[in-house]
């Protein structure tokens, strides 16, 4: 039996009976009545195939399943289930799938000894799967090239990516696709070319993102892709369906039901409590998308569509208009550079010069950071005429005994290395002379938004972001980007333009993202009175004020947009 840390590194997720039954009822509505061969290209313990045979049983629609996978012991498992169905239903091949298709029409250039010799191809009129979800670098250097090659795959991609373009070869033109992916490349920019893809050769049928859902044990945020393989010319009339779990605090009517399989069959939208008493919010309409872009798929529903067009007509400008928004430091060695405990080395603590103070996510909130910044980064780079330079260690006897002592750990970052950087340095450091300027820092993952308005010179940790304002008259910009970020009007804007929650509703704060916030004219009044308010904020911590000056920010917010205020979000 395989154990999880085997099933982990393979990305081997089963799917669960309830999962799969739902998505082999959704692909059935669209099957033909006869003579449909089904493929599982990834089939594992045979769960996908059993719910789809026996909900063709049910619904009298012949059938033959096909499974490929490259563990027999899974397959032997999958033969037994299987058998129910007699011999002559089922087909199992001890196969890697991906190594039987033949994707040479899909951009590769074949050699002249090359020949399409896969009976995999063109095959099949139903496709359901649930392909492994990892990344193509942890499959080892020799088998994640043979992909890439083959595949024409270039820097890090998921393996369902290749499994997509595979079983889109397998296909018989109009033939259905049903497959549970991770719901990441519906809005992230490394996504785009997998809805590039989609778009172009699939009528895109049904499009569900079962978000934070937690439907079976795996590290992403899974969604169902239901498509109709077509070569696509316009966008096609597709319904979408959006399940979170709710954790806003939403006061309203909540709709009772069992599981959450009952959510999704229900026809209705709103809010919902299961038996176990978890609230979800689900919402559903028409997916708009153009085909061959690269952009998000926009999963809103009326109401949202119309209240986000509003926002986007009152739109001066974006963030990306002023700033470039970049990550923190860098130093792929943060046990070594990274510390609060500094002062407890005693003889062994590196100069004060080179110990300056970082902003991490922990430290910060919206309007205010923690007074006492004790974690400091080990930071070995100057400015020189504003050139970013290493530091002469020879002149920090204390920080060299230091850096030697973890000399093995940070020789070993082999990278930095090849790139003919010196072992003690940091891999991202930045330019020094840009830390003194004011600054806008906000968390990568928050549950709430908290971009802190830092003018202490201090460093950037790796898990925030960071907009600086070099020219004193960009500082208040930055002001204006705080206030309108940290409301709730714009929270509630991400939340349905970037669609990308993980799990318990903590948010992403991609550059792509927050680079895309709109503003108002920067000149405005109202924009004025945003920034006075924010300058207000920023200095006080007594939080009866903060909460009345909040309010009357969320008022100020949505006047300049054009739309009511959000006090609470839905």
């Amino acid at each position: 039996m395989k154990t999880k840390e085997q099933i982990k590194n393979t990305g081997a997720t089963f799917t669960p009976k309830e999962l799969a039954v739902f998505l082999a009822e959704r692909i059935a509505l669209y099957a033909q009545p006869k003579n449909n061969r089904v493929l599982d290209p990834a089939c594992g313990e045979g769960e996908l195939l059993v719910a789809m045979g026996e909900v063709m049983n049910e619904k009298i629609i012949d059938f033959s399943l096909t499974g490929y996978d490259a563990d027999k012991q899974y397959l032997s498992f999958a033969k037994d289930r299987l058998l129910r169905f007699g011999n002559e239903k089922f087909d199992l091949a001890h196969e890697d799938f991906l190594l039987s298709v033949d994707v040479s029409s899909v951009g590769n250039t074949p050699s002249l000894f090359d020949e399409c010799t896969s009976s995999v191809n063109n095959s099949f009129d139903i496709v359901i799967a649930n392909p492994p979800y990892v990344r193509t670098q942890i499959l080892g250097t020799e088998q994640a090239q043979n992909l890439a090659r083959k595949f024409n795959l270039k820097g890090r991609v998921d393996l369902y990516y290749p499994f997509l373009m595979a079983m889109t070869e397998s296909l018989k033109e109009n033939g259905i696709l049903g497959v549970i992916t991770s719901n990441r490349y519906l809005s992230t920019k490394s996504g785009e070319s997998v809805r590039k893809y989609l778009s172009e050769n699939y009528e895109i049928l049904e499009l569900i993102d079962l978000g934070d859902t937690k439907l079976f044990d795996a590290a992403v945020l899974p969604a169902i892709f239901i498509g109709k393989k077509k070569k696509q010319k316009s966008a096609s009339s597709a319904n979408f369906i959006k399940i979170y779990e709710e954790l806003n605090g939403y006061k309203g009517k909540l709709i009772s039901v069992e599981f959450v399989y009952d959510i999704l069959k229900n026809n209705q939208s709103g809010y919902f409590v299961t038996t176990n008493g978890k609230r979800y919010k689900k919402s559903s309409g028409t997916l708009k998308y153009k085909v061959g872009s690269t952009t998000c798929w926009e999963m809103l529903s009326k109401n949202e569509s119309e209240w986000i067009a509003k926002i986007d007509k009152a739109t001066k400008n974006r963030v990306e208009d002023f700033f470039k928004v970049k990550v923190g430091i860098k130093s792929t060695a943060d046990k070594v550079f990274i510390s609060d405990k500094w002062e407890e080395l005693n003889g062994t603590k590196p100069e004060d010069e080179l110990l300056k103070e970082l902003i991490s996510q922990e430290n910060i909130e919206p309007w205010n950071a923690t007074d006492n910044f004790q974690l400091k980064v080990l930071y070995p780079h100057i400015s020189v005429n504003g050139e970013k330079q290493t530091v002469d260690i020879e002149k920090y006897p204390k920080a060299k005994r230091y850096f030697t002592q973890h000399e093995e750990k940070l020789k070993g970052r082999k990278y930095l290395i090849d790139a003919g950087r010196q072992w003690f340095e940091l891999w991202v450091p930045h330019r020094p002379d840009q830390w003194k300027y004011p600054k806008l820092v906000f968390p990568d993952i928050s549950l709430k938004p908290r971009f802190y308005f830092d003018n202490g010179g201090k460093i950037v940790n790796g898990n925030c972001y960071w907009i600086v304002a070099t020219k004193d008259e960009d500082v208040e910009k930055l002001m204006l980007i705080q206030g309108i970020a940290n409301s709730k009007l714009m929270t509630k804007y991400h939340d349905l333009v970037f669609n990308n929650k993980l799990y318990s509703g903590r948010r992403r704060y991609f550059t792509q993202y927050v680079e895309k916030y709109p503003l108002p004219d920067f000149k405005s009044e109202k924009s004025k009175e945003i920034i006075a308010i924010v300058k207000k904020l920023n200095q006080i911590k007594d939080e009866t004020k903060i909460s009345k000056l909040e309010n009357q920010l969320e008022i100020l917010v949505a006047e300049s947009f054009g739309v009511e205020p959000v006090f609470s979000l839905d």
